[in-house]
């Protein structure tokens, strides 16, 4: 499989895609939710969005800052595991409702919200809210035009 286009060689689509790390950069640097479940929850939306770019890059930037490899490898797999806490596993709960949005008639289920506002405040919400918003952007941007995993490198674009 080839990329259909090279983003990088399009500069108005460069330019895009640097916004939208730019919006991801003040979520992650702005907000206290966790590193870590930052980490997770897009790495988490990047597998069910089946993005081959995404996945490689947020496994191997959170292999760097430090996850460990047993809870990357289970992250597809959350629900029949113990390796993850109570407030992660209601983020990854919401990142999930929020990534297969299409299939839930009435949206985000108010129970997934109202599980995950039991683990994190309101400004935190927002921050995973956003993040998930972003991530699916990225995803569709890279699965449309099949830009491919496996040779990103940590901080290639910082």
């Amino acid at each position: 499989m080839e990329p259909r286009v090279n983003l990088a060689d399009i500069p108005f689509a460069g330019r895009a895609m640097k916004y939208l790390a730019s919006a991801s950069r003040v979520v992650i640097t702005e907000s206290t939710l966790p590193k870590a479940t930052q980490d997770l929850v897009v790495l988490r939306a990047s597998q069910i969005n089946g993005c081959g770019f995404c996945t490689d890059m947020h496994t191997k930037d959170a292999a760097q800052a430090g996850e460990t490899a047993q809870r990357l490898h289970l992250v597809a797999a959350w629900r029949e595991t113990d390796v993850f806490t109570e407030a992660e596993r209601a983020a990854f709960d919401l990142a999930e409702e929020g990534t297969r949005i299409a299939d839930a008639a009435g949206g985000v289920p108010d129970e997934v919200w109202a599980n995950a506002a039991k683990h994190y405040d309101e400004q935190q919400l927002t921050g995973l809210a956003l993040l998930i918003g972003l991530i699916n952007a990225s995803n569709r941007m890279c699965v449309i035009t099949r830009q491919q995993g496996g040779h990103y490198q940590p901080g290639q674009f910082d």
